[in-house]
């Protein structure tokens, strides 16, 4: 997967990509990243990429010119097509599937706004997608366009040393995932639960899946309203939320 990214600051999108699994794609191949300073294609002595807002008001507007230049240098530089996504918090909101949805494509841009953002033209003319990590904002689009970076990253095929590492993550399947132990058994803590040491599989995959479906429906409710769940998990469900009610009993006793 090839992935272009227009911003301001091209180093700190490299060395964000540089570590962990993301460094690892990488250096595997399996994904290519690379940054374009629209600076670059600014005019002038100041080479100046942002001017201020027509209607007065604060802060300044990133410029049509240097950034369209960007982005069909970008495109230029591979013959497979892309689509630019522009890292907004008006955007459609990333989530697991969205990301999975995005790892699946060979080539994408992404342009990383500044300031008070980008000239709206610029938007209606070269931008396919708007992308939101959250409802909140930032002081650029780097950070959000690192976090893309490494939610597609880590779902190339390779990219994970064990590949169900990514199917047992949260948000797959629309559930929050299971709680996770290792050693050692005792600790001043508490102990690792029975069954995570019993051997037997099923019994086990059925506790995990009790877990996640349990920590749904405290954490992220709204999630478990939209997944598709069994008569087998509701029964789960059931089960997770009597033991949760005689905690609370016992608490309040």
């Amino acid at each position: 997967m090839r992935i272009d990214v227009i911003t301001l600051f091209p180093d700190f999108i490299a060395q964000c990509a540089a570590f962990g699994v993301t460094g690892r794609a990488g250096e595997r191949g399996l994904v290519s990243l690379h940054a374009w300073n629209p600076r670059d294609y600014a005019e002038g002595n100041y080479r100046r990429v942002d001017e201020r807002p027509f209607g007065g008001g604060p802060g300044m507007v990133m410029l049509i010119d240097p950034l369209r230049a960007a982005i069909a240098a970008a495109r230029a530089a591979d013959p497979m097509p892309a689509k630019v996504i522009y890292l907004s918090p008006q955007g459609a909101p990333l989530t697991q599937a969205r990301a999975r949805e995005l790892a699946a494509r060979e080539r994408v841009i992404l342009l990383c706004g500044r300031y008070e953002g980008v000239d709206e033209r610029l938007i209606e003319a070269e931008v396919d997608e708007e992308l939101s990590i959250g409802d909140y904002v930032l002081s650029g689009g780097e950070l959000a366009a690192a976090v893309v970076v490494d939610s597609v990253a880590r779902l190339q095929e390779g990219a994970l040393s064990d590949a169900e590492s990514a199917e047992q993550d949260s948000f797959e399947g629309g559930l929050l995932d299971c709680p996770h132990y290792t050693r050692p058994v005792e600790h001043a803590l508490g102990r690792v639960p029975d069954v995570l040491l019993s051997g037997n599989h099923a019994d086990i995959a059925r506790w995990r899946r009790k877990e996640a479906l349990g920590r749904t429906w405290q954490r992220r409710p709204d999630l478990l309203g939209e997944a598709v769940l069994s008569k087998a998990d509701h029964k789960l469900l059931d089960e997770y939320r009597a033991r949760f009610a005689e905690v609370g009993d016992d608490s309040d006793g």
